[in-house]
């Protein structure tokens, strides 16, 4: 492989943009490829179609002085990175079309020496069907100097650039020289370690690391289930159980959202559907959260006779505008659709509109958080956005109140019920 000038990133989301950006800033010429018009349309104006702290100046300085363009058709360079969607079907194994379609537009151009890293989550194996793909689209070539690895990402919405820096990384080639091939590149920024091994073992890595803190969560929003039963504060109970030194349980919530780890599990399973009892079992309990949620503010609504209800947060998790895979969408939607006589206030501080799928409910209105709070009279706090934290205590007075975060816990108001859901 000759030295690598050129990177062509393939999808310019989350993680694919944040990556052509900190390559950009090293010196590479990177070419930033995606299929929505107004995502290329904003980054080749040096703009960022999302929430992410940093990237933003990352992105502007780079566009500027020429070191990142973005295109909706794959041009030739001297690697390519793969960071695309990997949804799942309704039978939850793997859609792998968009990595099918990052392939055949990475294929007309290799020459046969390149380097094709796949960063897009996914399950054991997908990395060699993306280099089989590569090799039947080019039955011309001699694909035998191909270099094709897997790189997971691993970084936090909210951190991402300071992560691609500081966070470890694991680099699984489909060979030990694509390995190396691809650490090389990942050297250019991260300062962290770079662990190589083999493809397989990076894909599953990935996916045990996001299924770990699944069953972790599940354990927690059984535990609020099982204390809401008992009338027991789970906030405290899980504050009062964490003292011990080898304890360390993780906060429950509405369910489990995002594209990790509320899609990853389900890759696991699928691979070994007999044996994957425990990844699947915390799944469903994580799934099944919403509906118990809903069921709350549906007990709380009824005692207002029907009043306004306001719904604090769409995102995924706090602080960012990520509404993928979000819990809080699926309780908004049930509620408005099983509800039409009932007017839902929405409040999320990081997105301009509703998203699609709440787009078209007449008895859904994106508002500000002090309308919502106003105007309501049951209110369900689904993400602890920081903005939520500095509530004024006498805006809940008198209320039905339903806290998901435990972040109103410690508010002084009397009388107020708040139900720790």
């Amino acid at each position: 492989m000759t030295d690598i000038k050129e990177v062509a990133v393939v999808g310019l989301g989350y993680i694919g943009l944040p990556t052509a950006a900190i390559l950009a800033s090293q010196g590479f010429r990177v070419h930033g490829v995606d299929v929505n018009p107004r995502t290329v349309e904003a980054v080749a104006k040096g703009e960022v179609p999302f929430v992410e702290p940093e990237l933003g100046d990352y992105v502007a300085r780079v566009v500027s002085n020429g070191l990142l363009s973005a295109t909706l058709t794959t041009p030739a360079a001297d690697a390519y990175i793969v960071a695309v969607p990997t949804p799942f079907n309704e039978d939850y194994t793997a859609d792998l079309r968009y990595i099918e379609q990052a392939a055949d537009g990475i294929a007309p151009h290799l020459q046969g020496t390149e380097l094709v890293i796949l960063e897009s989550t996914a399950p054991p194996g997908t990395t060699e069907h993306l280099m089989t793909r590569l090799q039947n689209a080019r039955p011309d070539l001699d694909t035998s100097n191909l270099l094709v690895a897997h790189c997971p990402e691993r970084v936090l919405p909210g951190y991402v650039m300071q992560e691609l820096v500081t966070n470890d990384r694991i680099v699984g080639g489909m060979t030990p020289q694509a390995a190396e091939a691809a650490k090389a590149l990942y050297r250019s920024f991260c300062r962290a370690d770079i662990l190589t091994t083999d493809a397989k073992t990076a894909e599953m890595a990935k996916l045990v690391e996001n299924s770990y803190r699944d069953v972790n969560i599940a354990f927690a929003n059984e535990l609020s289930v099982i204390s809401d039963k008992l009338e027991i504060d789970v906030w405290e109970l899980i504050e009062l159980a964490n003292r011990h030194p080898r304890v360390n349980i993780l906060q429950p919530g509405p369910g489990v959202g995002g594209h990790c780890i509320a899609v990853d599990p389900w890759f696991i399973v699928s691979a070994a559907p007999e044996d994957a009892t425990l990844i699947r079992q915390a799944r469903r309990t994580n799934d099944a959260k919403p509906d118990w949620v809903i069921g709350r503010i549906t007990d709380a609504q009824a005692a207002t006779e029907g009043g306004p209800v306001a719904l604090l947060g769409l995102a995924f998790k706090k602080n960012i505008d990520d509404l993928r895979e979000s819990p809080a969408i699926g309780i908004v939607r049930n509620l408005a659709e099983n509800c039409p006589q009932t007017s839902f206030l929405v409040a999320e501080p990081h997105v301009e509109q509703l998203p699609e799928v709440l787009a078209g409910l007449d008895n859904v209105q994106l508002v500000p958080t002090g309308q919502a709070l106003s105007e309501a009279d049951t209110i369900a706090l689904l993400v602890d956005h920081d903005q939520f934290l500095d509530v004024d205590p006498e805006s809940l007075r008198g209320k039905q109140v339903i806290d998901t975060r435990g972040l109103w816990r410690h508010l002084q108001v009397n009388p107020l019920e708040v139900v720790h859901a």
